[in-house]
This record gives structure tokens, sequence and C-alpha cells, in this order.
């Protein structure tokens, strides 16, 4: 039997989903830009809202992604998307709360002209016309989000944020944990996944929570009340599971 924390996945996504097309629907859609001999979609007017509405739909993907790398037992991969989720969401935030407080800073400018920027200015030249993408510091984005918010970094979120890199930079004590069975051996195709599914499925269900939230937040500088408050239900809905369940413990 699957580990409980996942029968909540699906119906969350589901939630999820629903509120993003209603999101979604509100921005001008993107616009045919010519590429080589085919083309790619862009949005033209670049706003902020747009924006937002780019980071919910990878936060949902990035969702979908961790239910497969659970299921498959590839759970350093799932730490990796999870590491990319915490930033996604500080994302949002920033974004949002600059809407909501309207007032679009400085920082909130050249973040949105570093997030459009392309990759490639010149098709026909790749290599020569590469450009390295600028970006505003994460420290920046999380001390604006706290400011605005009244909290302060805690230990405890630098610990989590950095003990995740170590997923995505590939720690030895990360990969350490991919070793044992009998006789001791890597497990590089999900093999273990029976014996740690369980612990892996828990910490998910935090960044399905934390979704919840994101797109309430997303909801309120959409300037859909109605929306907000039926995400941040749903995130209440799910916390009391999660804390019931616990507690059962």
């Amino acid at each position: 039997m699957w580990p409980w924390a996942m029968q909540f996945f699906g119906s969350t996504l589901e939630v999820l989903e629903k509120a993003f097309r209603l999101l979604e629907a509100q921005v001008p859609p993107p616009k045919r830009k010519v590429w080589k001999d085919s083309f790619v979609f862009r949005y033209a007017e670049r706003t902020i809202h747009q924006a937002i509405v780019q980071k919910l739909a990878r936060t949902i993907s990035g969702l979908h992604a961790v239910e497969t790398l659970l299921v498959e037992g590839l759970f350093q991969e799932q730490g990796m998307i999870q590491r990319a989720l915490d930033e996604i969401g500080e994302d949002i935030e920033f974004l949002s709360l600059a809407v909501i407080r309207g007032e679009l800073t400085q920082r909130h400018k050249e973040y949105l002209d570093y997030f459009y920027a392309e990759e490639f200015h010149d098709p026909s030249d790749i290599m020569g016309s590469h450009a390295s993408r600028g970006m505003v510091r994460r420290e920046k984005i999380r001390a604006y989000i706290n400011r605005e918010l009244g909290a302060e970094s805690s230990r405890a979120d630098k610990i989590i944020i950095k003990a995740y890199s170590g997923f995505v930079h590939a720690a030895s004590p990360h990969i350490m944990d991919m070793y044992g069975g009998v006789p001791p051996r890597f497990d590089v195709s999900g093999e273990f996944r029976r014996l740690r599914s369980g612990e892996h499925a828990d910490d998910a269900l935090n960044y399905f929570y934390r979704a919840l939230l994101s797109m309430a937040l997303a909801g309120k500088a959409f300037g859909d009340e109605e929306l907000f408050t039926e995400m941040r239900a749903e995130a209440a809905k799910l916390e009391e599971k999660i804390k019931a369940r616990r507690a059962a413990r």
C-alpha cells in the first residue's frame, strides 16, 4: 500500500489546475514568434501577471514531477524538484506582493527584465548570440518577502534550503542515501521505493500544501478574492488532515 499522503496528491492537483485555468484566462495569451523555419510562443506584453501565470504553471508541473518520481522511488531527483519549487514559490510571493501592495520596485522591474530575456538573440547563430541571463539575488528576493510579510527568515528555513541544495549539487551525504540493500549497493533505479517512500511522501505533501498558498496569493494579486478565500480554505483543510495523521502516529 502506498503511503497515506499520496491520496491527497490527485485531488490537490485538480484544485490547483482549476484555479490556474481561471488565472491563465485573465492575461493576454502568448503569440507566435518566428524562430528559424518555425515558431515559438511568447508573451508579447511581458507583464507581471503573465510572469505569475508562468510560475504557477511550473509549480503544478513540478508537483506532477514530484508525484511521478516518488512513485518510481527516485528520491534524489524528487529532492531536486522540491528545491526548485522552493524558489518558484518565493518568486510567486515576490511578484504577487508587488501587485497587492501596488508598488513595482526597481528590483521587480529588473527581475522581469531578466525573466523575459531571451537566451539566444539570433536563432541562426546559437553560439554567437547567446547572452548570459542576469538575476536578482535570491537573498534580495527573500528579504523583500520577509519585510512585506513582517517575518524574519528563520534558521530552520535556511537549514532546509541548504539541505535541499545537496540534492541539486549531488552532495556525498545525499548520494549515500541511495546506498543499501543486501548485498549493499547504490540504488540507481528506485529499487528501494518500498522502504523509503513513506518519509518522502510526507515530505512531498508539504509542497502540495504550499502550492495552495501560492495559488491563494496569486489569486489576490489578480483581484480575485473568491479564489483567494477558496485556496486558503483548501490549504487549511489539507493542513488539518496532515496534523491529524501525524498526531495519530
